[in-house]
């Protein structure tokens, strides 16, 4: 049988331990935190992404999308395939939203 000891904590850690662990026990919580937090340090393999790159990869994303669709759209339109109003209306309303504020080109269509 395992040996039992107590652990102090302050109010706020112990709220915020309650607060995620979700199914697991406290003990069974700290110990995942501490066994993941030094299975990371073993290897040295610590990727983490912050906000601020996700929605800037996320606006670079649409971005491409938008440029392909508006390829696609273009070179439809070249070689004399006649597009229905509605069906080119849909698109363009797909283009816009794709567009971020920040990635919004000016004259849009």
């Amino acid at each position: 049988m395992t040996e039992k000891r107590m652990l102090i904590l302050p109010d706020d850690l112990v709220k915020k331990i309650d607060e995620n662990r979700g199914d697991m026990n406290q003990a069974e919580f700290i110990d995942f935190l501490i066994t993941s937090r030094l299975k990371g340090t073993e290897d040295g393999n610590h990727r983490f992404v912050t906000q601020e790159t996700l929605s800037q990869f996320e606006g670079e994303i649409k971005e491409l999308l938008r440029s392909f669709l508006d390829f696609f759209i273009s070179y439809g339109l070249e070689l004399g395939q006649k597009s229905q109003a509605k069906e080119t209306e849909t698109l363009s309303q797909t283009l816009d939203s794709l567009a971020t504020p920040s990635h919004k080109r000016k004259n849009s269509a």
